[in-house]
């Protein structure tokens, strides 16, 4: 981990024009957490052309930042990446343009460290990553959840990417494995969702007509003796968006661990499903320069092919 032991001045670049004041000490401040970022700016320790800042300044082009020297406490300092993680991310990128990636994020890989998770995938990434002055998640995946993941290499790219986001320019394709027999006539799902605090400092999501609105097309894709692989498209980008309109609709994806039942987890036992059955499986965006569409797949792996094979046996 690096750590600095004087005081550094670093001239704002091209790619970093617009970048949070937080977002820019992350990629410098190899090894800090969040929490630690938020406190040297609230404090002053950190400004921008001598000047005290917020965490959420915005940086423009020829800016001095201003970063304090920093010696992390052990219980506080982000883990280094160990050689196994790294090598899973080297292999895990799908396509990289000259200011995107696409990642086959692992399952069990948060996005992001925090709430007892020491290292994130983009903490991570930016580690074994150190030719890139900017690095950014365009959306996010659960921490469960596998499969295509998109990232910014600069500033102008991830507000295009963003941007494409917003305007329903960007498709996001996913397959899950559900309890039952999904019915054929049941291609969409319109719930309001709302988030709750379920004890423990767990979040949760739930249908509530208070919520926030949201959208899932649906398509099975195979049938099975007791479980249906099915494709699932958010119109919507609501938090476990998918998971609890499947579970709303009658049928959990397997391997939930929030929101599944008894009986499929029972289901998941006896096909040696041991995680949560959920993987993007393609993503469409615009190329953030050319405009060009762009469509990447991720394969479902092994560990998921296997599950679908047993399933087809049980037939």
């Amino acid at each position: 981990m690096a750590e600095g032991r004087e005081v550094q001045w670093v001239e704002v670049t091209e790619g970093q024009v617009g970048q949070r004041v937080d977002n820019f000490l992350m990629t410098r401040v190899k090894g800090a957490p969040r929490a630690l970022i938020y406190r040297i700016v609230r404090k002053g320790e950190v400004r921008v052309n001598k000047k005290r800042v917020k965490a959420d300044t915005r940086l423009a082009l020829g800016d001095v930042v201003r970063i304090p020297p920093l010696k992390l406490a052990p219980r506080e300092a982000v883990r280094e990446v160990s050689d196994s993680l790294r090598n899973l991310l080297a292999g895990s990128v799908l396509l990289e343009g000259r200011d995107w990636l696409v990642l086959n994020k692992p399952s069990g890989l948060a996005v992001h460290g925090g709430s007892g998770v020491k290292i994130g995938l983009i903490e991570a990434l930016r580690q074994v990553r150190e030719d890139l002055d900017f690095l950014e998640l365009v959306h996010r995946l659960d921490r469960d959840t596998s499969g295509c993941l998109l990232l910014a290499k600069s500033r102008p790219a991830l507000l295009s990417l963003n941007d494409a986001l917003k305007r329903h320019q960007m498709s996001k394709q996913y397959l899950a494995l559900v309890a039952g027999r999904w019915p054929a006539r049941r291609d969409f799902v319109s719930a309001r969702l709302d988030r709750f605090d379920a004890g423990n400092g767990e979040r949760r999501v739930r249908v509530d007509s208070g919520g926030k609105v949201a959208r899932t097309r649906f398509a099975v894709r195979e049938a099975f003796a007791r479980a249906t692989l099915i494709e699932a498209e958010p119109i919507t980008g609501r938090t476990h968006q998918i998971r609890v309109h499947a579970a709303h609709a009658g049928h959990p994806l397997l391997g939930d661990d929030k929101y599944g039942t008894r009986e499929g987890g029972r289901i998941a036992a006896q096909l040696g499903l041991s995680r949560l059955f959920l993987h993007a499986a393609s993503l469409t965006f615009p190329e953030p320069t050319s405009g060009k569409p762009v469509k990447i797949r991720a394969p479902l792996g092994d560990t998921l092919d296997g599950v679908l094979a047993r399933a087809r046996d049980a037939r």
